[in-house]
């Protein structure tokens, strides 16, 4: 007989097991938890947890334990459970409601079935109980089948306890007060159970959304929408390794799930604010590049010049100049000319940094060979090349101006203004700060902001070497080849010792060689120097 003093001390146990479900995230561990709970309560020797199938047509075992045959299959076990137990059929294959399995009924008809023998139950099929039983040795007796309902009476899954034990572990039946403790016990695990996967369908909603932004970047460029996935992953990996750090300067800093959630979120959005981005911006592989190359259309002036400078031949042989004389002086011209139309064609790919001299040569090439503008006055002639090419075919090196480079620099301004301008929940407050500052320096000479090193947090300096690495390995990008290994670690040193990354974070980088388990990851083998 239970004493009042033994259900109040049950009564605190369920109370504290219920405020523990609900601070469980994941959701293995949750099914787990409140199976074990379930149990504990009512000094059960085994049990399963089913949950009811999104069609609603099967139970699915999702935990299954006996304590007396050490079984122990699904949650965080790591023993898979779908080909031991398959899935229990709700309905008859004519249709009908499968009542005489003892899980489906109660699932069904969302009621509590209490067992005292199932060897002597009638109504029920425990046909596959004895085969259990024959097979292991084991007497399956007293069956407590609790049915899991959630906030809208909603049946989601069914608790069945078996072989209630007492005091002096005998087994017996299952009390009425271990029925109300397991079936107060199933309506917590229930509501807790679907506010874990409803917040886990947000989340992934959420995710998907920011897939999305992504998406819509790698379909404006191919060259960068690889970085908007391989940036988060670097960024973790080198995060990671901090966390395992215990000497050092950053031997105190620490992550929870939460906080790996809210750095994975920054990282998948740190580049979000390229959506205002132009394309031919973005995509921009030569000096003259817009929506197409102009080089194309210096191309057509130049054979606009030849064909004038043969004009002019034509009309001085005409006019009875020396015919060899013209003839020659103008296959000289021509010569130059050809030879100044590829000069202007190398110096549009901008792989290299361009020297002063070339440059004053572009201006020369514009100034001497002046042309008459269809677009302008008759007969008033121009400059070969407008402001805007000579501006870009003198760009010292890469292929942007400054006024394009500007615009690339704002999608970060861009990201800053779209993320906190969110509502963000408080697990994820620090997102815009994260992903707003993978363009500051250590010294203040970054931007937008120019923050120092002080002013930032660890994540937020993490995710700037991440940036930086993977944008010196790329192999994707329009305008180079992906550097070697070797190579971008020189670069990256450099960049510590000048002031524009963390040089404690930079000493992980190097010492747990997240480099090299990135490089295995997203790297061409070819970019992996031997021996580094």
């Amino acid at each position: 007989m239970e004493t009042m003093q033994d259900l109040f001390r049950r009564l605190e146990q369920l109370n504290s097991i219920g405020a523990a479900l609900s601070h469980e995230r994941n959701i293995a561990r949750l099914l787990e938890n409140i199976l074990i709970a379930a149990k504990a309560i009512t000094h059960a020797d085994g049990g399963t947890l089913y949950r009811v199938s999104d069609d609603r047509q099967f139970l699915h075992f999702e935990i299954v334990r006996t304590d007396s045959l050490k079984i122990a299959f699904g949650g965080t076990t790591g023993e898979p459970i779908s080909a031991k137990f398959p899935d229990l059929p709700l309905y008859r294959t004519d249709g009908e409601p499968n009542n005489s399995m003892v899980a489906a009924h109660s699932a069904l008809h969302a009621e509590t079935v209490n067992i005292a023998d199932a060897y002597t139950a009638e109504g029920f099929d425990f046909s596959g109980t004895r085969r259990f039983d024959q097979n292991t040795g084991y007497r399956s007796q007293s069956f407590l089948t609790v049915p899991m309902k959630n906030h809208e009476n909603e049946v989601i899954g069914v608790l069945q306890l078996i072989n209630a034990k007492d005091d002096n572990g005998t087994v017996r039946a299952f009390s009425d007060s271990d029925r109300r403790l397991a079936e107060s016990l199933a309506s917590q695990a229930a509501v807790a159970l679907t506010n874990r996967l409803l917040i886990t369908q947000l989340e992934t909603l959420f995710e998907s959304f920011i897939n999305l932004i992504n998406m819509a970047i790698d379909e404006k460029s191919p060259y960068t929408g690889g970085h908007c996935q391989r940036v988060p992953a670097l960024t973790m990996m080198l995060a990671e390794a901090v966390n395992d750090t215990t000497e050092g300067p950053l031997a105190d800093f620490t992550m929870s799930d939460k906080d790996r959630y809210e750095l994975k979120i920054a990282g998948l959005l740190h580049d979000c604010g390229k959506v205002t981005t132009p394309v031919h911006v973005v995509d921009k592989a030569t000096k003259l590049q817009t929506i197409y190359d102009r080089i194309h259309t210096v191309d057509t002036r130049f054979e606009v010049v030849k064909r004038d400078a043969e004009i002019e031949a034509l009309k001085a042989i005409l006019a009875g100049e020396d015919k060899r004389g013209v003839e020659a002086s103008l296959t000289e011209k021509l010569r130059q000319i050809d030879a100044d139309r590829d000069f202007l064609r190398r110096s549009n790919i901008g792989g290299e940094a361009m020297q002063a001299e070339d440059q004053e040569r572009v201006r020369r090439i514009s100034r001497e060979y002046l042309w008459s503008d269809p677009e302008g006055p008759p007969g008033k002639l121009v400059d070969f090349l407008s402001a805007d090419e000579l501006e870009n075919l003198t760009i010292r090196a890469g292929t942007l101006t400054q006024g394009e480079r500007e615009i690339i620099n704002y999608h970060i301004v861009a990201t800053i203004k779209m993320l906190e301008a969110l509502p963000w929940p408080k697990h994820l407050k620090n997102v815009p700060e994260y992903a707003g500052g993978h363009h500051e320096r250590m010294d203040g000479k970054g931007y937008p902001r120019g923050l120092k090193r002080d002013d930032m947090s660890v994540q937020a300096r993490v995710m700037g070497i991440a940036d930086i690495f993977e944008a010196l390995t790329a192999r994707d990008r329009p305008y180079k080849h992906g550097m070697k290994l070797s190579e971008a670690m020189r670069i990256l040193e450099n960049f510590r010792n000048n002031g524009h990354i963390d040089p404690d974070l930079f000493e992980v980088f190097v010492q747990q060689k997240v480099y090299l388990k990135y490089a295995r990851e997203f790297l061409d083998p070819a970019q992996i120097d031997a021996g580094i």
